[in-house]
């Protein structure tokens, strides 16, 4: 009898297959959902950093009749007081051009100033860049080109 109670203890070989099959399977279908979700949110994050920087353009300009040409006019100094090269409107992470994912420049143009965002990964942390200036309209691309003034404006419905 204890030979018996031996031999049916834990599992066999083949049950222990079975059950790891079945657990990648069901990873083979939640892990890219998650990731789409993540993906989600840094755009989503993104587009929120863009209208950050819209609105601190404009206070930038009412500062120093004119818009800053870079993020690190927008960020706070190194030291000393706040000014027009680094007049602490946004964030350090902000200016430093990387957050949530994303890559932010902040170029001058004729008329103003144009923000892109791009993916630091395209298709890991985003699936489309955005674009937005003086306008206030912010414009996806879902590509690895980045988005620019041409490019449609930007929906938050769910692709």
């Amino acid at each position: 009898m204890s030979m018996q109670r031996a031999k049916q203890q834990g599992f066999t070989l083949i049950e222990l297959m079975i059950v790891i099959a079945i657990i990648m399977v069901l990873a083979m279908i939640i892990v890219p959902q998650a990731n789409n979700k993540i993906m989600m949110s840094h755009e989503i994050a993104a587009t929120r950093q863009i209208n950050t920087i819209q609105v601190e353009e404009t206070q930038y300009y009412s500062q120093f009749q004119r818009y800053a040409v870079s993020l690190a006019e927008l960020g706070p100094p190194a030291s000393g007081a706040a000014g027009p090269q680094a007049a602490d409107l946004i964030p350090k992470v902000l200016a430093d051009g990387v957050n949530t994912g994303y890559v932010f420049t902040l170029a001058a143009t004729p008329s103003g100033y144009a923000i892109n965002a791009n993916p630091q990964k395209f298709g890991s942390s985003g699936r489309r860049s955005f674009y937005s200036d003086e306008s206030l309209v912010v414009r996806e691309n879902w590509g690895a080109e980045p988005a620019s003034k041409n490019s449609p404006p930007f929906n938050q419905a769910v692709k």
